[in-house]
């Protein structure tokens, strides 16, 4: 079975939540700290992909960087994919993805969307 990915940040509660929701699933998953590690265009561009939505979807707009620095300003796509590079704060978490899919966990349930296809897919069952 393949790896389930999280991009995930430790401090945020809602990703650790849907970090727990995979490990009591017992998916075999990959955790990015994407703070640490942050995507390369190339990695967000799939990613928005997989999820199907814009750049501008992903962010988060009640983070304090956003309402002080980006709040009220018109974007392109790629302006918006090099800020959410020189900014991974502002990327929305948590970013969990299976294959060519991939949801937001918030609410951190929809997780389970992904989990539950994968074990239809494999034809896995919980035990």
């Amino acid at each position: 079975m393949s790896k389930i990915t999280i991009l995930h940040n430790p401090r945020c509660s809602k990703s650790r939540e849907a970090l727990q929701l995979l490990e009591e699933n017992k998916c075999e998953i990959e955790i990015i700290e994407y703070l640490k590690n942050t995507p390369s265009k190339k990695e967000l561009k799939d990613l928005l992909m997989k999820l199907g939505l814009k750049p501008l979807d992903i962010v988060r707009k009640k983070e304090e960087l956003f309402l002080k620095k980006f709040n009220g300003k018109k974007f392109t796509d790629a302006e918006w994919l090099q800020i959410l590079i020189e900014h991974p704060v502002l990327i929305e978490r948590p970013i969990v993805v299976d294959g060519y899919k991939a949801v937001i966990g918030r609410p951190p349930e929809l997780v389970l969307e992904l989990v539950r296809r994968k074990k239809v897919k494999t034809g896995a069952t919980k035990n």
